[in-house]
């Protein structure tokens, strides 16, 4: 009688996300909305199930030492780090790395630090520019109004929150091309944000969004552009926040995403270096976006790096994954095997 070969245990999913439920309500035609992220999130859990992972889906609201207690019951092989923060000025994404790793257990996506830098716009520009990578011209940060009186401003500017994302703050009157208009949005952004106004030199050139997944072999995914040759000439061309997620917007309605995008080969190369270069100057780990726009010499230049970006099958990274043959459970399996892999040089010395 053959002797039968024991089973490998299951890894155990822990899929992590913001269970808070006490922030504004949501609009109908949201798509950015608490409910699509819990239907995004049952997305996910099937997925990593179909690749033979045990998962448990953890919400994180405002009790985090039941979330702790919950974590040490558990004993997860893998924290899928899905956490996001729904309210402005918020910085706590970046905290749930540190908590799950000084608790022993590894953790997809970027570790702390890179995620904090990324969310203050001005300090990743500044680094990214120290390390030889070009980004828009003129970029300043604004704390008070009067700091617009002392400058000399080559107009057209984009103006925006320096620590938010997924296009927070961006609308019709980001893109301004006077003194008076750059004055009034820092006014409202200071008034509505409570936080710096991020001003940069608006570049009018093709904009590639470049998909990356992998720990120390990192792999670009087939380049995606943003078509906005559809857009009326009242709206300016930039990602905002209705873009994004707001259905009956005309921005929404108007704006495509090429994937995967028609580029030159030289170009795109260029593009796809750039992307990596800033990936990892920020300390980006495991999956990631780079969002690249051509200044008017046709030069990429980086607007933002984002860590951790959306992982909803059908959008963004995973549209991208799709055209390199990459199936979405294959894809959050990568990621799993990027977080196993670890961070070179973070030694795993858990604390409780």
């Amino acid at each position: 009688m053959k002797k039968q070969l024991a089973r490998r245990p299951r890894l155990h999913i822990a899929l992590v996300y913001n269970g808070d439920r006490q922030t504004v309500p949501d609009r109908p035609d949201d798509r950015g909305s608490t409910a699509d992220l819990r239907a995004m999130i049952r997305q996910m859990a099937k997925a990593l199930r179909k690749v033979g992972y045990k998962v448990t889906v953890v919400p994180l609201a405002r009790d985090l030492f039941a979330f702790q207690r919950r974590l040490r019951r558990l004993m997860p092989d893998v924290v899928f780090n899905q956490y996001d923060d729904m309210v402005h000025g918020a910085l706590y994404e970046m905290r749930l790395p540190v908590l799950v790793r000084m608790m022993g257990f590894s953790i997809t996506g970027s570790p702390a630090l890179a995620l904090g830098l990324t969310r203050y716009k001005y300090m990743t520009a500044s680094l990214l520019q120290g390390a030889g990578i070009r980004i828009p011209s003129c970029t300043e940060i604004v704390e008070r109004l009067s700091d617009i009186e002392k400058r000399h401003w080559p107009f057209p500017l984009i103006v925006q929150p320096s620590q938010e994302h997924a296009g927070t703050g961006l609308d019709r009157d980001s893109v301004v091309y006077s003194r008076k208009a750059l004055r009034e949005k820092t006014r409202t952004i200071l008034r509505e944000y409570q936080q710096p106004v991020l001003i940069q030199s608006f570049l009018s050139g093709r904009e590639f969004n470049v998909g990356v997944v992998g720990g120390r072999r990192l792999r670009a995914m087939p380049l995606a552009e943003v078509d906005y040759s559809q857009l009326p000439p009242e709206i300016p061309p930039i990602m905002s926040y209705a873009a994004k997620f707001i259905e009956s917007s005309e921005e929404y309605k108007k704006t495509s995403v090429i994937c995967p995008a028609v580029v030159e080969p030289d170009l795109a190369r260029e593009i796809i270096t750039t992307a990596l270069r800033a990936f990892r100057a920020v300390g980006g780990w495991g999956y990631g976006r780079v969002d690249i726009r051509l200044d008017n010499e046709g030069r990429p230049c980086v607007l933002e790096v984002n860590c951790n970006p959306c992982l909803e099958d059908g959008y963004g990274l995973a549209r991208q994954a799709a055209q390199a043959g990459i199936s979405y459970p294959r894809l959050l399996q990568m990621i799993v095997k990027a977080a196993l892999e670890g961070l070179p040089y973070d030694a795993d010395v858990p604390m409780i």
